[in-house]
């Protein structure tokens, strides 16, 4: 719960660490340096978990494949996860926060490029819808709004839905998304 949380001070930060408040002045320049340097980390660590997807034979799978990865770094780490979209604080890197998003809009350009989608498929659409509909999900989730069971299978029918109405044939999608979403894929269960 929300109101369970004590807010962060520069106090309670260094509170055990034996580092003064002076140092992160030093280092960060106070709060607002740490929650961008805080940020950045998330969008660092999200890059990361998304460029340790496999490509597959499968476009669609892959599409899918990198919103368990997504599910996942964010289920793992609910506090960075919310604090990566806390917008109060300037992102140092923008383009690194961007760079997720660019990995899903080519992941549905090459199942476009694949024939699985429609020739005239607007990728950057289809991905941001696509974001959308998760980053909403496990917002929820991390908030304990809904419990983290009900990410599977909302995302397997909410990835069909988008890619199918994108151009997929129902059934070719629905086994491809649902395979990534598969326990056995040897990906972090969420």
């Amino acid at each position: 719960m929300l109101a369970d949380r004590e807010p962060v001070t520069l106090r309670s930060l260094v509170e055990g660490t034996g580092a003064s408040t002076m140092a992160v002045y030093t280092h960060f320049g106070g709060m607002p340096g740490v929650w961008r340097a805080v940020r950045q980390e998330g969008f660092t660590r999200l890059s990361a978990r998304l460029a340790t997807v496999p490509r597959t034979a499968d476009p669609v799978h892959d599409v899918a494949a990198l919103g368990v990865a997504y599910a996942a770094n964010a289920i793992e780490s609910p506090a960075l996860y919310r604090a990566m979209f806390d917008a109060v604080a300037e992102l140092e890197d923008p383009a690194g926060a961007d760079s997720g998003l660019a990995v899903l809009v080519d992941a549905v350009a090459r199942a476009r490029d694949e024939g699985r989608l429609a020739a005239g498929t607007d990728a950057a659409g289809v991905a941001t819808r696509l974001w959308l509909a998760g980053h909403g999900l496990l917002a929820l989730v991390v908030q304990g709004v809904l419990p983290a069971d009900v990410v599977p299978g909302h995302s397997v029918e909410t990835a069909v839905a988008l890619l199918t109405a994108a151009g997929d044939e129902p059934a070719a999608c629905r086994t491809s998304v649902t395979r990534a979403w598969e326990p056995s894929t040897g990906r972090p269960r969420v």
